[in-house]
């Protein structure tokens, strides 16, 4: 079975308070993620995150204010082996550290 990984991150003061509900166990809020597993927006991102529209917003073609970002940290997709491979690190968003250059001599 092949996996990804992905990496969400919102900006909670664009959540609508208003579509919050009660469940069993807390309080939940539905979210929807749009991902790209074949391209990157110039900021490197995979996808979006949006709050879940209901059936009837979805008809009416509404739009909901995009909260965050996903991008794809780990892909065993394309790995024929036994272990997984991991994105590189530079790929995966991971930003403000240095990384060996694959021109290293051993």
């Amino acid at each position: 079975m092949s996996k990804i990984g992905i990496s969400m991150s919102i900006d909670v003061t664009k959540l609508d308070k208003a579509r919050f509900y009660k469940g069993e166990k807390g309080t939940y809020l539905s979210l929807t993620a749009f991902v790209n597993l074949d391209e990157k927006d110039q900021y490197d991102n995979n996808g979006f995150i949006t709050q879940e529209l209901s059936k009837e917003e979805r008809d009416n073609k509404s739009q909901l204010p995009i909260l965050g970002n996903s991008k794809i940290f780990f892909d065993d997709r394309e790995s024929s082996g036994s272990a997984p491979t991991p994105i590189a690190p530079t790929q995966a968003g991971i930003q403000g550290q240095e990384y060996l250059d694959d021109d290293i001599p051993f």
